[in-house]
């Protein structure tokens, strides 16, 4: 019991996907609670127009069968039918279209004063993290490499293929910008918990803006065809990231 029981808190507080998952993760984020609930609510039209689509097709093979109707009339045109079967698919794209633009402008706005900018870079095949806002004057600042943990090195309840050996540390309930880029070749930057997928071009910055709204390891990979070993990233109270981030900065101003 003591075992199954460490079992489950070590794997419960993960936001990954798991073995024959239908729906998205849950959100962590106000985005990514967006992007769910416009789905469910186009999902609910969607079978409603699955099911009068199926009536209309199951009507027209019983009452039209041959046997029923041996001699089928000669109808040529339907102007009225082919007003309607043309405006009224017309409009319900239309209604989709609002609430998806209102999401995908709150999904590019940027935050002009975030609290806390992390700069990710993509490599092959790994990640490079920087704590911008700790630079400090002989331009020295908190930056770690983010490997993937290989299969033989993980430890019972970890996930294969997202563990890593330096996790990303972000504060929960505040206002992080992240700044994504390149070394090499594109590659993604992307957290399907957090609503997150921004892509990483060498010599090009992107930036999102993130909200956490609780606390979590939030897993993700790299969404494009670069190669193997990604990261993902960790969000926690702003109490324990205020101590991790003065353990990892103790070390560098010791060696400096």
């Amino acid at each position: 019991m003591k075992f199954l029981e460490w079992l489950f808190l070590t794997i419960s507080p993960c936001d990954a996907a798991e073995p024959w998952q239908l729906g998205s993760q849950d959100g962590a984020t106000p985005m990514m609670q967006g992007i769910i609930d416009l789905h469910h609510d186009i999902f609910f039209f969607l079978i409603l127009i699955l099911v009068f689509v199926l009536r209309i097709l199951v009507r027209a093979l019983w009452h039209f069968h041959y046997q029923k109707n041996p001699i089928p009339q000669r109808i040529v045109h339907g102007t009225t039918i082919e007003i309607l079967r043309t405006i009224f698919p017309s409009l319900i794209p239309m209604f989709i279209a609002i609430p998806s633009f209102a999401l995908l402008y709150s999904m590019d706005e940027v935050v002009v004063d975030p609290a806390i900018t992390i700069k990710a870079i993509g490599h092959q095949w790994y990640r490079t993290y920087e704590y911008s806002d700790y630079n400090s004057s002989d331009e020295q600042s908190l930056t770690f490499d983010s490997y993937m943990i290989p299969e033989d090195d993980l430890e019972l309840g970890q996930s294969r293929l997202l563990e890593v050996d330096n996790r990303v540390i972000v504060p929960a309930k505040t206002h992080l910008r992240i700044i994504v880029t390149s070394a090499d070749v594109l590659h993604s930057w992307a957290v399907p918990s957090l609503g997150v997928k921004c892509d990483a071009v060498p010599g090009r910055l992107n930036q999102i803006s993130i909200w956490v709204q609780r606390e979590g390891v939030f897993y993700g990979q790299c969404s494009e065809i670069c190669g193997t070993n990604h990261a993902f990233t960790q969000a926690v109270s702003r109490k324990d990231y205020g101590s991790r981030v003065s353990n990892q900065l103790i070390p560098q101003t010791e060696e400096a």
